[in-house]
């Protein structure tokens, strides 16, 4: 289970860049793990540091900035995390901090993987992202009432879908979801058996 995601107050890291791609949030060569740790100081890496394969931090990247050093939150642009389905992009930006990211549109593989790690993908347009970014205040996201407020006091909505709300909230991934149904499934497979008990045959259910 994913920790659960309710509110959040965190200066935002403004990354707003079209068509962020899941190598470039995470490159294959800093996957050097199949577990969900050890990905963090791979962040980013091809944009974080100076030389590929390096550590020097490259001064002009924003995640080096140290501002957002305990930032939670990204700014987006248009279609952020395309490219391969890696989970591992998710994790790492889990592991570094982040539980939310916010963007005009996701890739949606990607969105479904922050959604099963308990990270937040937010969809506000364009214009509204530029103008959380231009306050350079923290802001606070209410994931109950879909609300972005702001440091000046403005609120933006967002959509999202009940399903992936409830997921979110209570750190549920899809099975853990299906689980809740647990009773709902055993009381039709009993009905089921008992109209079509032809199905069942050698069946352990």
């Amino acid at each position: 289970m994913a920790e659960p995601f309710s509110t959040l107050i965190s200066l935002p890291m403004p990354l707003i860049r079209n068509n962020v791609d899941t190598d470039q949030i995470i490159p294959s060569r800093e996957m050097k793990t199949t577990g969900k740790t050890g990905l963090a100081e791979g962040l980013f890496a091809g944009w974080r540091y100076e030389k590929i394969g390096g550590r020097t931090p490259a001064p002009d990247f924003v995640l080096n900035d140290p501002k957002f050093t305990n930032s939670q939150i990204i700014l987006g642009g248009e279609n952020f995390g395309c490219g391969s389905s890696r989970e591992h992009a998710v994790w790492a930006l889990l592991e570094y901090g982040f539980r939310a990211v916010i963007a005009p549109s996701f890739a949606p593989i990607f969105a479904g993987n922050c959604v099963r790690n308990g990270i937040l993908p937010a969809v506000l347009d364009a214009a509204a992202i530029d103008e959380i970014a231009a306050t350079k205040q923290p802001l606070t996201i209410d994931l109950v009432a879909q609300m972005i407020k702001l440091s000046t006091g403005e609120q933006k909505s967002f959509p999202i879908e009940d399903e992936i709300k409830t997921m979110l909230l209570e750190g549920l991934d899809e099975i853990d979801l299906s689980l809740k149904l647990a009773g709902d499934i055993s009381k039709w497979q009993k009905n089921d058996r008992a109209a079509r008990p032809w199905i069942y045959l050698g069946a352990n259910i």
